[in-house]
């Protein structure tokens, strides 16, 4: 699916880097004890990335979200600095301000990755002067569980990178994807049908977290899960309404932002296709709105976040699942 060679050249790229002192970390996938156990990782030297660094069809994983933290922490780094200095010279009005730190870090980022990279720049979650990201080419990623290529990969959406210091390899174009193809199955049940698909795979859930903690679109500080005053941080379901509970909230609270990237499915370890819970809200949207990809540029708003005289009235979403069901309540 990749290109051998093309491991050779990141490293090549990323030491370069890290030598000159252009970065001082570079985030990339590590080697793992299997060929299909590969994590996310920072790496700070030639050294390392020699010996553990590698970009294959098993590097599925999405590196956008770890900028976050990686940036919050070096901006965090320069307002000590800057506040410091500013009460040296309260102190002192001759004191000499101490050099502000300064740090980047390089991330490769395949086509997929830069819709939630451009997502999150949007939303001032990563500082953008502390990265440099270089697109990389991506022919799909393996799917452990059949071998084959991922589901996502065969209804990719794009081979365009969207924002990138660099690129490597040739540049793709956005493609007619047919990932809405699976949604439209759902659609066509009936509501009891729907019901039960949904309750059937949420009630495998083990509420790991994982889901959430993958996504990029979910970067709160604190998550409404993890609040220890309210039940619902509570790790097992007492009933199937918390069995859906956790997932319909997570679903809403990345409408419009989600870019479609297949995390929150990839790292389930209950298998459940969260993905096509957020495809579907992404279709309505189109429909309902118009059409629009988060992440797909710096400018325009999600059309959960504006408003204009020509939006559809809530009553349109009952109407539409009225028709679609035959006109049955």
């Amino acid at each position: 699916m990749q290109d051998s060679k093309l491991t050779s050249t990141l490293i090549e790229k990323a030491s370069k880097m890290l030598s000159d002192g252009s970065v001082q970390k570079v985030v990339g996938w590590r080697k793992g004890l299997f060929d299909y156990d590969i994590t996310p990782s920072v790496f700070t030297s030639a050294d390392d990335l020699q010996k553990n660094f590698v970009y294959d069809e098993n590097c599925g994983a999405n590196l956008s979200k770890y900028l976050v933290k990686i940036t919050r922490e070096i901006e965090t780094k320069k307002s000590t600095a800057r506040m410091n200095n500013k009460m040296a010279k309260q102190r002192d009005p001759n004191a000499q301000d101490q050099p502000i730190p300064s740090e980047k870090v390089l991330v490769f980022l395949k086509p997929c990755d830069t819709y939630s990279f451009t997502e999150l720049l949007k939303e001032n979650r990563i500082a953008r002067d502390d990265v440099y990201a270089v697109g990389i080419p991506c022919d799909g990623m393996k799917d452990p569980e059949t071998n084959g290529i991922s589901e996502r990969c065969s209804v990719c959406k794009s081979k365009k990178h969207i924002t990138y210091d660099e690129l490597i390899g040739e540049e793709g174009d956005v493609l007619e994807s047919k990932r809405f193809d699976e949604v439209e199955k759902l659609e066509a049940m009936t509501a009891a049908e729907r019901y039960n698909f949904w309750q059937n795979e949420f009630s495998r859930c083990i509420r790991c977290n994982a889901c959430r903690d993958v996504c990029p679109a979910c970067t709160c500080e604190k998550c409404v899960f993890d609040n220890n005053k309210l039940y619902t941080s509570q790790k097992v379901a007492q009933t199937s309404f918390e069995e859906s509970l956790y997932h319909i909230i997570r679903a809403w609270h990345v409408a419009g932002r989600c870019t479609d990237c297949g995390e929150c499915s990839r790292v389930c370890p209950e298998h459940i296709p969260l993905h096509l819970l957020n495809r579907k809200f992404a279709k309505d949207i189109n429909e309902i709105y118009g059409p629009y990809i988060a992440g797909s540029d710096m400018e325009t708003k999600p059309p959960m976040l504006t408003f204009t005289e020509g939006d559809a009235e809530p009553t349109i979403v009952y109407d539409r699942s009225s028709d679609k069901e035959g006109g049955e309540e």
